[in-house]
């Protein structure tokens, strides 16, 4: 009798045991280029993380049956909210396809989440830190809503208060420590079951909660709630959204009060990085009068954006940058008159130079309007004439070599914010 309690309660416990004991879960993170929802997995060891994580599916499935693959994506606060959401989607969209070419598993068992604006994961990330101000970023992630209305009107955000926090000092620092780790990661979960011998020797797969039939991608902010449908297959959707483009088109308005036409343009390369270029050209002459008013040529420049309005947004706030210039001349108001270059020379001989520094902070005024100060010093080199009016001739008076050191660049110009996503939320920057 002794036996038979024993082998009883022995087959009993193998039976029933591991409905007890919960099943088994992988984990893997997968990361992605900023911008990009391509992925790649020569990026920071994708590849050997997707290996181990599918090489772990596989040895798992002769003794447990896949239950289910949750996959979350997310983006950092600091861009445009419609675009981190697409972004997300596609991320979680191309990551999906990958897995499925790889590995032999039905498109039930996928649950995925995009969040867009992470800010769960951004306030998990501020509260395992020792991060300057922590408890005040903690208390504004926790207390303040993603979005502030009052009689339907948005009056403030979360994004918002932390950004003004201490200055904008606190959304400097997560800008640069936590901002790449949540626009750049899909987390992937592999939940497990386990199966069991049955009485006739069959196999068991031990019974759980009825599991969803579609992939829906559910978006949300602090608290997650899954969508669930048991009806149709719904696929994941996938657009063909273009990546944002930033550029500026400008003149500069000194330049326009002195009847200097000009016009430049700025494009964006990440990063805070960008390249320009400007030209200028006035032609105004009278013989007559002896008034010359003729300056024409052009700079190319490279700017670094930095500072709290620069994170939240390209082609705004502090820059610094260095700029060349080539340039000539000739000014004459019925005096002495200077002209820049060699009379009658090639037009490299015309030509003065200049190189230098720049500093500079562009103001947003408007939607797509921009107001950018600029002020630059370095030097100026190159020969110049100067000459009289004598009459109906001029004479020349000498030739000169100039060794100029000190400011050469000034702007104040106007700028007009082009391509997808370049814009200002409000007059003056707000979020």
């Amino acid at each position: 009798m002794d036996l038979k309690r024993v082998f009883v309660l022995t087959l009993f416990l193998g039976i029933f045991c591991p409905a007890f004991c919960g099943g088994d879960t992988l984990h893997c993170r997968l990361y992605f280029p900023v911008g990009s929802s391509t992925p790649d997995l020569s990026y920071r060891d994708n590849g050997v993380r997707l290996d181990s994580l599918l090489s772990g599916i596989r040895s798992r499935q002769t003794h447990s049956v896949l239950r289910r693959i949750s996959m979350r994506s997310g983006s950092s606060p600091e861009g445009n909210s419609a675009s981190n959401r697409r972004l997300s989607d596609e991320r979680l969209a191309s990551l999906r396809g990958l897995i499925l070419e790889r590995l032999p598993v039905p498109d039930s068992v996928f649950a995925c989440t995009s969040s867009g604006n992470d800010w769960e994961g951004l306030a998990s990330l501020v509260k395992a830190s020792d991060m300057p101000y922590r408890e005040e970023a903690l208390r504004i992630l926790r207390d303040t809503p993603e979005w502030v209305t009052r009689n339907g009107v948005v009056v403030d955000s979360r994004k918002r208060q932390l950004m003004n926090l201490r200055g904008g000092r606190v959304w400097h620092y997560m800008a640069e420590h936590f901002f790449p780790e949540l626009r750049n990661c899909s987390v992937i979960e592999c939940e497990f079951e386990p199966v069991s011998k049955g009485m006739d020797g069959d196999t068991v797969v031990l019974p759980r909660q009825a599991e969803p039939r579609d992939t829906v991608i559910v978006r949300d902010t602090i608290e997650r709630t899954v969508v669930i449908r048991d009806t149709v297959q719904a696929a994941v959707p996938v657009a063909d959204v273009p990546e944002p483009f930033y550029m500026g088109l400008k003149t500069n308005l000194l330049y326009d009060a002195l009847l200097v036409p000009n016009i430049g343009v700025e494009l964006y390369l990440g990063k805070g990085w960008t390249v320009g270029g400007n030209w200028m050209y006035a032609w105004w002459n009278s013989n007559k009068r002896h008034n010359y008013w003729r300056l024409y040529g052009g700079e190319l420049d490279v700017r670094k954006y930095f500072g709290r309005r620069a994170a939240e947004k390209p082609l705004t706030g502090h820059h610094l940058g260095f700029y060349g210039q080539l340039f000539t001349y000739d000014f004459e108001l019925g005096g002495t008159g200077y002209m820049g270059g060699k009379p009658g020379g090639t037009l490299w001989e015309k030509m003065n130079y200049a190189v230098g520094l720049e500093y500079g902070y562009s103001l947003p005024v408007a939607r797509r309007l921009n107001l950018d100060f600029v002020i630059g010093a370095g030097y100026w080199g190159g020969e110049y004439h100067t000459y009289v009016p004598d009459g109906g001739r001029y004479v020349w008076r000498e030739t000169r070599r100039r060794h100029w050191f000190g400011p050469t660049k000034a702007e104040v110009s106007l700028v007009w914010l082009l391509g997808r996503g370049n814009y200002n939320d409000k007059k003056g920057g707000g979020q």
